[in-house]
């Protein structure tokens, strides 16, 4: 099963780690950094064009990624049954 994060990009629901509101969780110096680095090793993949709303880590063959996403991290945890 596969979750859309917004525009053409979907993820395999077994792969996420976890789903995280940008506005939240960004206050925090930890978060701040975990974001700057993976977007200097090009990490992150944007989902959107709009004001981004949510992140979502995911993990498949050993490789992470961070995807962008317009929609809110309550929306997405929605479409998963969370």
């Amino acid at each position: 099963m596969y979750l859309h994060l917004g525009n053409e990009y979907s993820v395999c629901i077994k792969d996420i780690v976890g789903i995280f509101d940008i506005e939240n969780t960004t206050i925090g110096k930890a978060t701040k950094e975990l974001l700057e680095r993976e977007k200097k090793k090009k990490r992150c993949v944007y989902a959107t064009y709009d004001l981004p709303k949510s992140f979502v880590i995911v993990v498949k063959n050993g490789e992470e990624k961070i995807y962008i996403s317009q929609l809110a991290a309550y929306t997405l945890q929605k479409r998963l049954g969370i």
